[in-house]
């Protein structure tokens, strides 16, 4: 993930995702191995639990994701994409046409700043 803003954010991390756009279970995971934190939400519901089992609550989903990642990725066509279906969601535009290789791209112009998610897939 890049988030063009100032300072600029950028950070590369496994992931494992569980659930559903609803309900579900994020787990950061370092280029090392270690778990950087686990979001977790539900109707609601949204935290995010870091090292030490701190854990942070927060009013949506959306805000979760932008607290830990830095841009508000839309959960809804994140789950989406991943299945291969160019789901659309505001602001964002998908790329899937190397899905089949296990690789998709979306980028979010609005709203400012600009952010690039890039996700290889595990096959």
């Amino acid at each position: 993930m890049n988030v063009k803003s100032e300072p600029e954010q950028s950070f590369s991390a496994g992931f494992e995702l569980k659930g559903r756009s609803e309900r579900g279970e994020l787990t950061l995971i370092s280029p090392l191995g270690n778990v950087l934190g686990v979001l977790r939400w539900a109707p609601g519901e949204a935290e995010l639990e870091s090292g030490n089992r701190n854990i942070q609550r927060f009013a949506s989903v959306d805000a979760l994701m932008a607290q830990a990642t830095g841009a508000a990725v839309p959960l809804g066509a994140l789950f989406a994409w991943l299945q291969g279906d160019n789901a659309t969601a505001s602001g964002w535009s998908a790329d899937l046409s190397r899905h089949g290789e296990g690789r998709i791209a979306a980028t979010r112009m609005q709203p400012m700043p600009r952010a690039d998610l890039r996700v290889v897939l595990d096959q």
